[in-house]
């Protein structure tokens, strides 16, 4: 529909506004997943609508394991919005990718435990294909707008999510950079895996934080160093997004949106109708 957004943004550890945007309106969304970390807020950038949700809450009252992963995303598709950009803190597990830059990863690794990261199951199954989690086209524009802003960028990369809320043991942030992952945080999984069931196009913008805790010559990662690296950065974050949003194509030239056509496997006549009618925004163009 015209009037939906044609963009989400999910504000992670240090984003949890996003001031510029006219005409906003607050929206208090239920979803069959119980209420988002925060209400939606709506408005307009170069005459388009976009949404902005706070991924932890107003005032940062959700562990990264606490976050409605599912209200969130589910009120996002309700809403019709076709992509989600998610920018977050991370930290780095690679000597060149340094404190302040920016990663728009294109790999993920899910190192979580306790998180619930499906819409299905109670009668209906569903296998979603992640080879490629992250929308290569959605990237490719996020990566055209961090450069347009001149911070230092990381094309590709794997990020690995950890359940926290605990920061890392040295022999956990070595063991990672012995699997060659790139970045770490707490919050990419299961977002990332409800987009793909949600046909929603998904990217990441992660801004790197602090080295986590290998690195011999540098402080081991607080959240006095995390904050710090955030308030230095939520300008090019909110500035990358405006030029996103200028130069957002109105239709998607991926394949996101057809990600479930093949990956129902309960048989139609045995799918229970309660469960149907629960997740009818996901699974209402096949079932």
């Amino acid at each position: 529909m015209k009037d939906n957004p044609v963009l989400a943004i999910i504000g992670g550890s240090g984003l949890y506004q996003f001031p510029s945007l006219e005409n906003a309106k607050t929206l208090k969304i239920t979803t069959p997943f119980g209420s988002p970390t925060s209400p939606i807020i709506t408005g307009e950038l170069f005459g388009k609508k976009i949404a902005f949700l706070a991924r932890h809450g107003i005032g940062h009252i959700y562990t990264p394991s606490e976050v409605n992963y599912r209200a969130n995303i589910y009120a996002l598709k309700a809403l019709g919005v076709p992509r989600i950009v998610s920018i977050s803190a991370c930290g780095s597990l690679r000597e060149d990718f340094k404190p302040g830059e920016i990663v728009i990863p294109d790999q993920i690794v899910d190192f979580t435990r306790s998180r619930v990261s499906t819409f299905f199951g109670d009668g209906i199954v569903a296998h979603i294909g992640s080879a490629d989690p992250f929308c290569k086209d959605l990237s490719s524009q996020v990566i055209k707008a961090v450069k347009a802003t001149g911070a230092v960028l990381h094309k590709g990369g794997t990020y690995i999510t950890i359940e926290g809320p605990r920061f890392s043991t040295k022999a956990e942030s070595n063991l990672y950079r012995e699997w060659g992952v790139s970045v770490i945080g707490m919050t990419a999984c299961p977002e990332v895996f409800l987009a793909r069931e949600a046909e929603i196009c998904y990217a990441t913008m992660a801004h790197v934080t602090d080295y986590d805790v290998w690195h011999t010559s540098e402080k081991p990662v607080t959240v006095e160093m995390v904050i710090e690296t955030l308030n230095q950065n939520t300008g090019i974050a909110q500035d990358a997004v405006k030029e996103l949003v200028k130069n957002l194509p109105e239709d998607r030239d991926c394949d996101c949106n057809h990600n479930l056509k093949d990956a129902i496997m309960t048989q139609r006549d045995k799918i229970d109708p309660a469960t149907a009618k629960r997740i009818t925004a996901i699974i209402e163009k096949y079932v």
